[in-house]
């Protein structure tokens, strides 16, 4: 037994992390139906990895398409768009070079705000900032993911009874390292500024804010060893070699009908049935115990600098879309003052694209009104690979987001 464990350790310190030298992220333009259709072709036959949209199945003429092609294929991907008279650029000529741009590669177990942080450094800090600040934070585990992680929940806000609360997550696809660093953010600066920030300290005297600071603990922790553009959970899939599911899919919210697939080696693969991931039902499980109390969900990812609100598995226009609407441009507003930065808003379906499953619209039908999904910068000059430098304002603008967004909620909900 032991000579196994020692084996699988070795085995783990010595595989290599994948390589993406050579690697490219084309930017295309498809005018016409049939250059669509070449888009879709040229995806299946090259393995195309897609961004924006994150599926093939949702190109379509007139919206842009963001996609990784391998490096044994990028030159021939690069030919067929010239031939066909797409219009495109490659946003990134070099996939490894950006990513070893992306962050200081040097070896630090010490936690940082502005530099991304690995799962178990995120962890330690977790425990950490609930263990010197317990008026105000504290920590607990809702669920354990299927590879035996915890899932870890702060709670941030001071003791009261009957107080309403919000639900925050980040970190669902592991390859968005800049969401996980938003939750950090929001922790420290809800610390900081109590009792200081007259405005932040009436939303934690009167709002409890739960912060999941990383969702997809599996996907992540894959991330940072293997395979830094993984972005599904690790879960075995039965009658295929292919793990993951795409947890942003896995939520009962028109469950696997549109934008979502039901091929396990797809990267929008629905999973086996509504919540049969862990971690989703961890999550799920939660909400629907704390409904009561439960009044926004704010779920964080990125990139593409949109404020989106249900509904993403139909057209269907929300019940209160007027006040969601107008929230999100309160929000928005806020969060443009900073530094200009621009973003889109309105309902997923028409914002972005039909993508049936997503967390926000199951908690708004289970009576979450003020259900919400940032997309974080930028708009895919860096993608995946937004540099350190970007931490800090992507959160400072976030931050006056979503301390808008709670404001309503604490005065309206």
């Amino acid at each position: 037994m032991w000579t196994i464990l020692i084996l699988a350790s070795i085995a783990a310190v010595s595989a290599e992390p994948r390589s993406f030298y050579g690697e490219k992220v084309f930017r295309a333009f498809p005018q016409t139906y049939e250059q669509a259709q070449l888009i879709k072709s040229l995806g299946e036959h090259a393995k195309l990895d897609f961004w924006v949209p994150d599926s093939v199945d949702l190109v379509e003429p007139g919206r842009r398409v963001d996609f990784r092609a391998e490096s044994h294929v990028s030159y021939d991907v690069q030919a067929m768009l010239e031939q066909s008279g797409i219009s495109f650029e490659i946003m990134i000529d070099d996939l490894q070079v950006a990513l070893e741009n992306q962050r200081d590669s040097s070896i630090r177990a010490v936690h940082s705000y502005e530099k991304y942080n690995d799962l178990d450094t995120i962890n330690a800090w977790s425990a950490n900032i609930a263990a010197q600040n317990p008026t105000l934070v504290s920590r607990s585990q809702i669920g354990t993911s299927y590879q035996g992680r915890p899932l870890y929940l702060l709670k941030v806000g001071k003791s009261a009874a009957n107080k309403k609360a919000i639900f925050i997550d980040c970190g669902f696809h592991a390859r968005e390292w800049i969401s996980p660093a938003f939750c950090q953010w929001f922790v420290k600066e809800a610390v900081n500024n109590y009792g200081s920030d007259a405005q932040f300290t009436n939303l934690l005297n009167n709002l409890d804010i739960y912060v999941l600071p990383v969702f997809n603990v599996d996907g992540y922790a894959y991330s940072w060893t293997s395979n830094r553009m993984w972005r599904k959970t690790r879960s075995a899939n039965p009658g295929s070699t292919c793990l993951g599911t795409d947890p942003n899919r896995n939520f009962n919210a028109g469950w696997c009908t549109v934008g979502a697939s039901s091929r396990a080696c797809d990267e929008t693969y629905c999973g086996s049935s509504p919540e049969s991931e862990s971690e989703s039902k961890a999550l799920a499980n939660f909400i629907r115990a704390n409904i009561g109390s439960i009044k926004g969900y704010l779920t964080i990812h990125s990139y593409s600098q949109m404020l989106l609100f249900p509904y993403s598995y139909s057209y269907a226009v929300a019940k209160d879309h007027t006040e969601l609407n107008n929230v999100a441009k309160g929000a928005v507003s806020a969060l443009t003052a900073l530094y200009g930065t621009k973003y889109t808003y309105g309902p997923g379906g028409t914002t972005i694209y039909l993508a049936a499953g997503g967390s926000d619209d199951w908690a708004y039908d289970a009576g979450v009104k003020y259900s919400y999904t940032f997309e974080l910068r930028d708009t895919g000059r860096y993608g995946f690979a937004l540099p350190e430098n970007q931490i800090k304002p992507t959160c400072e603008e976030t931050l006056l987001a979503v301390k808008y967004i709670a404001n309503h909620i604490l005065n309206n909900a």
